[in-house]
């Protein structure tokens, strides 16, 4: 019933198939904003970030944005002491950060995941 999910062995295999379906993958870059099409009202154009190691700039244009960073969860300690921490299947780094690209936008946030909360 319970089915662990290593990093060190699914990180490659998304990474690989990125690789394939994309003409260039850029790694590493923290998107601070989403940017909107003045020609189109709710329509995003691009967005904006940085590299989190160089620092480098990046700005993007696109024909569509897809949010998908994973909802929050592990935001707080849980009750249970050494046994619980740590190993459950959900992802440790989803804080649920990425919930304000949308919001600053406009978007409307329906059906946000939140997990052991």
């Amino acid at each position: 019933w319970q089915i662990m999910i290593n990093g060190d062995t699914y990180k490659p295999i998304v990474a690989e198939t990125a690789a394939k379906s994309a003409a260039k993958v850029y790694n590493r870059i923290m998107v601070t904003h989403l940017l909107m099409d003045n020609t189109k009202d709710n329509r995003v154009a691009g967005a904006v970030g940085f590299n989190v190691r160089t620092g480098d700039f990046y700005v993007f244009r696109s024909k569509a944005v897809i949010v998908a960073a994973g909802g929050a969860s592990h935001i707080f300690k849980p009750r249970s002491v050494g046994e619980g921490m740590g190993r459950t299947w959900y992802a440790p780094w989803s804080s649920g950060s990425a919930y304000a690209l949308p919001i600053q936008v406009g978007a409307k946030m329906t059906q946000m995941e939140n997990r052991i909360v």
